[in-house]
């Protein structure tokens, strides 16, 4: 890929956009390396963790205006169905994903972040929902990820006005889960991937699933998808060198299976 690096060591993956000249803007080909990239990561078991971030200190300026929808004579419909499968394929992969953000998370690059299941982003991180002040309206899901991280107030603010906000300012917002020095960042989102790539996979994936599709269930539906996710947990082996762990008092050894 030209514009996505894969990179995997022990289970982690992390995948890179990577046009720092431009801040990480993503072309067309940068939507449908991501699209691949994330199809591919879903399917292969020995992937734990996905880390997701951006070359040269920034994370992603949004979609290369330059070369965006529409500029090479594909209809914009068209175009716009690679970045839409770009997010589908982000949001449903069944690893934990982390978005490891430096500098800009602007536009699509600000949801892309948002579409990760964790977000870890440096004290000198800048986001925005810059859509409105490019004469856009917002995609790449913000219109169903910022209602559901902040509210629905607070989501017209940010998309209304388009705004640059600073980390501090989205970590009180609850749009990440932690902001650090910029020295730390590394170490501390290499710690929490480490961790869920030794957690069970089939575990965390039926976990991260319930809660994703929580808000659209009644308690009672949620109860069902509950019990059947354990139904499928308590036949695994996962559970049973867990337990063995516990009685041998070591660290279990999860395996997915």
């Amino acid at each position: 890929m030209d514009t996505v690096v894969v990179e995997r060591n022990d289970g982690i993956v992390t995948v890179t956009v990577s046009n720092p000249g431009k801040k990480n803007a993503a072309s067309p080909q940068t939507w449908a390396d991501l699209r691949d990239a994330f199809t591919e990561i879903g399917d292969r078991a020995d992937d734990r963790v996905v880390v997701l971030t951006g070359a040269g200190g920034d994370f992603c300026s949004g979609a290369d205006l330059s070369t965006g929808p529409g500029r090479h004579g594909s209809h914009p419909l068209r175009s716009m169905r690679t970045v839409n499968a770009a997010c589908a394929a982000l949001f449903n992969l069944p690893q934990p994903t982390i978005a490891k953000v430096r500098g800009v998370a602007v536009g699509a690059g600000c949801n892309m972040a948002l579409a990760c299941d964790l977000v870890v982003a440096s004290d000198t991180a800048r986001f925005s929902e810059i859509f409105s002040r490019r004469g856009l309206s917002v995609d790449f899901g913000g219109s169903w990820l910022l209602p559901r991280r902040v509210g629905l107030h607070r989501a017209k603010e940010l998309a209304l006005f388009g705004g640059i906000h600073g980390a501090r300012e989205v970590e009180a917002m609850g749009l990440v889960n932690r902001v650090l020095p910029d020295g730390e960042l590394d170490a501390f989102v290499d710690g929490w991937a480490r961790t869920l790539a030794a957690g069970p996979p089939i575990a965390l994936a039926l976990t991260k699933r319930l809660l994703n599709h929580a808000g659209s269930l009644s308690l009672e539906q949620a109860l069902d998808e509950e019990a059947a996710a354990q139904s499928v947990n308590l036949v695994t082996r996962d559970v049973a060198e867990a337990t063995a762990a516990f009685l041998e008092k070591r660290e279990p050894r999860f395996e997915g299976r």
